[in-house]
């Protein structure tokens, strides 16, 4: 077996440790005991509100308005020693036919890099999709940034009126944040898939216990409305919802 397999072996259970340990010890207490997937969609909600707080470095609203999709992973792990691993839980936001927005999908966000690295790293990571085809080839199967769709670093505050035509064209903007400011990350080769397990828990559990439809989770309620403020879109406030088909 290759070293670059044996270490990418060892590293995910590391990254699926660092990844729960942060989420547990984010809970107040036994009695209140907020699912993983709850978590990940408030996380989410939070990264997207700070992001697009930032002073004059926001992701500008004309590029959200336009998105046909979102993708926001809070806390993406990052780490290794010579081969890099790149490992995360996030959401995903399609438009619908009326150009509002579906409730969250699940996905997981998996890459690698070969470089002189080491030790853990935390990185909020939001991909805005463009174009309807990108969204449909993720929602239908394992997408690959940089041989599906190429992922650009997207333009920030004012800069989004200097952005070149090519980053403008580009079916992928990306956006990061570590420790607080924007860096650059390549994706190239980082693997997007849905996560239907984390579905099933968060959207199916419900109705396996009422017989009915999902409700919206209040959760993904405020994720919705906030996206909604953002793209300068109506929220969706219907009491149950239909998730996104799986595959």
């Amino acid at each position: 077996m290759k070293p670059a397999a044996v270490l990418t072996g060892l590293l995910l259970p590391t990254f699926a440790l660092a990844w729960s340990t942060t989420v547990l010890g984010q809970v107040a207490a036994p009695t209140d005991f907020p699912s993983r997937e709850t978590i990940v969609v408030d996380d989410s909600c939070q990264v997207l509100k700070e992001i697009m707080e930032i002073p004059a470095k926001g992701i500008p609203v004309a590029l959200l308005a336009d998105a046909k999709g979102i993708v926001v992973v809070p806390q993406m792990m990052k780490g290794g020693f010579v081969v890099g691993i790149r490992h995360g839980h996030g959401v995903m936001l399609v438009r619908d036919e009326k150009g509002g927005w579906r409730c969250p999908v699940f996905v997981t966000v998996t890459g690698g890099s070969v470089g002189w690295q080491i030790g853990l790293q935390s990185t909020d990571l939001i991909l805005v999709f463009k174009t309807g085809k990108s969204v449909q080839q993720l929602l239908h199967g394992k997408f690959t940034i940089g041989a599906d769709a190429a992922a650009t670093a997207g333009p920030v505050g004012r800069e989004a009126a200097a952005a070149t035509d090519a980053t403008l064209a580009a079916e992928i903007l990306s956006y990061s944040r570590t420790r607080g400011l924007f860096v650059g990350i390549s994706l190239d080769g980082s693997a997007i898939q849905i996560d239907s397990v984390a579905n099933a828990q968060y959207y199916r559990a419900m109705a396996a216990v009422s017989g009915r439809p999902p409700e919206i989770p209040a959760s993904a309620q405020k994720l919705l409305d906030t996206v909604a403020g953002y793209t300068l879109t109506a929220s969706a406030p219907a009491p149950r919802v239909t998730p996104v088909p799986q595959n």
